[in-house]
């Protein structure tokens, strides 16, 4: 088998679905068909299309979950570095590919795999001379100085928890060690991070830092998840944590097991922002007695019903850490109150308009000069 149908089949296997960031197919012929290419959000707003892809599907870990694991019969698929290094160069010529995604099943350990994945993106960065963007996934099991090396090569590095701690862990993959093997790593990149000089890295710049949890499938509450993302954004400083709702794959141990529901994915994207942007506390987080998030309103404005109803903010006077708090209010619009009031304080709901704000959400949670602000129009 060719090199680009090998792509295409692991491509197949992958199952890669639409979420947040939209899947799109790009036509590469009409004989040798589609290829997946992510639409992926850059840290500067920009997007590109991402191929996201694995060197091998072989692989000798018995995650219980994974459509990958050992055992699971299907065709494996295999690629040598330079082959893939060489692939890739020609997809990013030819304008299918703007960047890189790239992970692996764990052949031959952890740490064998890993020089696998680092081989090929030095391939690709010193003898093909590519410098476009490239996420590399670490290896369980992967040692510090390959840690070192791939923050030298690429513009994101992660390792994907899958569970918020070891007893999560072990009902989802009996075969990892949650500190030694996935934590660890982590520490080891803002170590790096904090303590050496970023100039030797490839575009003299440290990667970002990211992971995924598996949500749903080892009765994990919410509050587990948002306990480790909170000391993941507050001890290790990684750049955002992404979410996976579980779905059953035939053939795996959860084949049978319910689907997650997508909305808790979704308040748990919302309530992980407000750790990492909003100033909440993990403490602030409002969650319903089973240590879970209400499906059925967003963590912001559960928190605000509880809090401002009766202590409503007064929008000329609050500073940006409380306008914040207040639903419909963001980081660039609380920005933008502030700027506005020097010039002339806000004596009339309907002047928020002007700054992009619906009144009609801010309405119960504000006040104007002390007092409820007077309005004309149909609150919803």
């Amino acid at each position: 088998m060719d090199l680009l149908n090998r792509l295409l089949l692991l491509g197949s296997q992958m199952h890669l679905e639409p979420s947040e960031d939209q899947i799109a197919r790009s036509k590469i012929d009409q004989r040798k068909g589609d290829i997946f290419i992510q639409q992926a959000a850059m840290p500067n707003g920009k997007h590109i299309r991402l191929l996201k892809t694995l060197l091998t599907s072989v692989c000798e870990r018995d995650c219980y979950y994974c459509p990958f694991r050992a055992g699971r019969d299907f065709r494996r698929v295999t690629f040598k570095p330079h082959e893939f290094a060489h692939l890739f160069l020609e997809l990013y010529k030819h304008g299918i590919a703007e960047g890189l995604f790239i992970s692996s099943g764990i052949a031959g350990s952890g740490v064998k795999t890993q020089d696998r994945l680092l081989d090929t993106i030095d391939i690709l960065r010193h003898k093909l001379n590519y410098h476009g963007y490239i996420h590399l996934k670490i290896m369980p099991g992967a040692e510090r100085g390959q840690v070192e090396r791939a923050m030298h090569l690429a513009d994101r590095v992660s390792i994907n928890l899958e569970a918020p701690n070891t007893e999560r862990l072990t009902r989802l993959a009996p075969q990892k060690l949650f500190t030694e093997e996935l934590l660890d790593p982590l520490s080891w990149v803002d170590e790096i991070r904090r303590n050496q000089m970023a100039k030797n890295a490839w575009n003299g710049r440290w990667p970002s830092t990211v992971t995924q949890f598996v949500t749903g499938v080892a009765d994990e509450s919410d509050l587990e998840l948002l306990t480790t993302t909170n000391f993941l954004y507050r001890n290790l400083g990684l750049k955002r944590i992404y979410y996976s709702s579980f779905n059953p794959i035939p053939n795996t141990s959860f084949e049978n097991k319910t689907p997650t529901n997508p909305k808790r994915e979704l308040r748990l994207y919302q309530a992980s922002f407000l750790l990492r942007d909003y100033g909440y506390k993990l403490e602030d987080i409002p969650l319903e007695p089973d240590g879970n998030l209400s499906l059925l309103t967003d963590p912001k404005l559960a928190w605000a019903n509880m809090n401002l109803i009766e202590n409503p903010l007064d929008i000329n006077h609050a500073s940006k850490e409380q306008l914040i708090r207040i639903p419909g209010i963001g980081p660039k619009s609380a920005d933008a109150i502030i700027k506005a009031r020097r010039e002339c304080m806000f004596h009339d709901i309907s002047r928020l308009r002007t700054l992009g704000l619906l009144p009609e959400r801010l309405f119960p949670f504000i006040l104007l000069d002390g007092k409820k602000p007077s309005v004309q129009m149909t609150l919803i």
